[in-house]
């Protein structure tokens, strides 16, 4: 019996391109295949546990006998986004894409906005949230003009200077973008990005806090939280799931800060759904193209996650896996349609080959089942696959 999950996320760290990556202009991305080959990857943890079974990965080779099950997953929902792969992992395949304004969204819409919050705006662009804090942050700083940008994915980002609009402020700046941007001009995502700092060394702050539309269905957080389970959202998962199913939400600073917040949770945590969204992966290195920096990150979390592995007991089950792909090898600094790794590690666990799973809703409806909720209306279970069985024959 199962009644612990530890679920980890590693936002963006896809394992190789999906067949239909060339619709996105996506061809070649391999995040973390790329980042093996062209800067090197040290990763023996990840390694054990069969992170080079899934994949040829340079210098990460197969394991001999991995210590977890394996395998990859495919996005069965259109899109890349934050949004679109975990809802899927939680049981939502979306039939169409989320709206993106690749030009800037429409004057009557930024009007409406600037007489419901009383300021004008600046930017209305596609652009990196680092470079246009850097190139309009003074004028910012000197009007009080929120920076409003976004980028190919489905998101209303507005930053602001922590001393020039206070983070209450901020965030009431952006539940009025949430309510303005339904129907026409619904987008996934109003994200609040604060920053501090001087002219030249502006800097982006951990205040950060994404306004998301609400789930369409119950997800497996909700059934999991209806089973009598608790349900801690670590990072950004409250956000994304507005809240949904969610019995504890924890902020973290950073990966690391987060890695803490999940082992802190292993004692704390008696029957339940850990969840848990390591964003750096993606906000800082992805995005920027920043391989080397990536490549530091994934391995500071190979080096966690033995603290992590040695505090589980019997009856819990750690997974690793990732939302999408954002390779910082290539000239794009967005997001990349890649399917994800998915390693499942614990005492009740076989180390199979679960092979290329469908849809990442396969995932929700493993844990689903190891949990003994109601089954979620997506994915296919793989847990009779993975769980080990008892002399008698009966699963474990």
């Amino acid at each position: 019996m199962v009644e612990r999950v530890f679920l980890i996320v590693l936002d963006s760290a896809g394992i190789g391109e999906m067949p239909d990556a060339k619709l996105y202009g996506d061809e070649g991305s391999n995040t973390i295949g790329n980042i093996a080959l062209k800067v090197g990857l040290k990763v023996p943890t990840l390694k054990k546990m069969g992170l080079g079974n899934i994949a040829e990965l340079h210098g990460i080779e197969p394991a001999q006998k991995p210590l977890a099950a394996w395998g990859k997953m495919a996005e069965l929902s259109p899109g890349k986004d934050t949004i679109t792969g975990h809802w899927e992992i939680a049981g939502i395949v979306l039939e169409k894409p989320f709206k993106t304004f690749p030009q800037g969204f429409p004057k009557e819409l930024i009007s409406k906005f600037e007489q419901a919050i009383k300021r004008e705006i600046l930017g209305n662009v596609v652009a990196s949230g680092t470079e246009i804090i850097k190139e309009l942050g003074p004028e910012h700083m000197a009007t009080g003009k929120p920076i409003i940008y976004t980028s190919a994915d489905s998101v209303f980002q507005i930053a602001a200077h922590e001393e020039v609009i206070p983070l209450e402020e901020l965030y009431s700046i952006c539940q009025i973008a949430r309510d303005i941007l339904q129907d026409e001009w619904k987008v996934a995502r109003v994200i609040a990005r604060p920053f501090i700092g001087t002219e030249g060394n502006f800097i982006r702050t951990a205040n950060r806090r994404d306004f998301a539309i609400e789930p369409p269905s119950p997800t497996l957080l909700e059934n999991v939280k209806d089973g009598g389970y608790e349900v801690v959202g670590i990072g950004k998962i409250s956000d994304i799931f507005t809240g949904k199913g969610i019995t504890k939400n924890v902020h973290t600073e950073n990966n690391l800060d987060g890695i803490e917040k999940i082992i802190n949770s292993m004692s704390e945590v008696k029957r339940g759904l850990v969840f848990a969204n390591l964003v750096d992966y993606d906000s800082k290195y992805g995005h920027r193209n920043d391989a080397q920096g990536y490549a530091k990150a994934l391995e500071e979390f190979d080096e966690q996650l033995p603290r992590i592995m040695e505090k589980l007991n019997e009856n819990d089950v750690l997974i690793v896996t990732a939302d999408h792909g954002c390779d910082p090898t290539t000239v794009s600094t967005d997001h990349s349609r890649e399917y994800v790794p998915l390693l499942i590690y614990g005492s009740q666990i076989n180390p199979v080959n679960v092979g290329v799973r469908k849809s990442f809703a396969d995932l929700g409806a493993t844990i689903a089942e190891m949990l003994s909720v109601q089954k979620l209306l997506k994915g296919e279970s793989m847990y009779s696959l993975i769980v080990k069985t008892n002399q008698g024959g009966q699963n474990a």
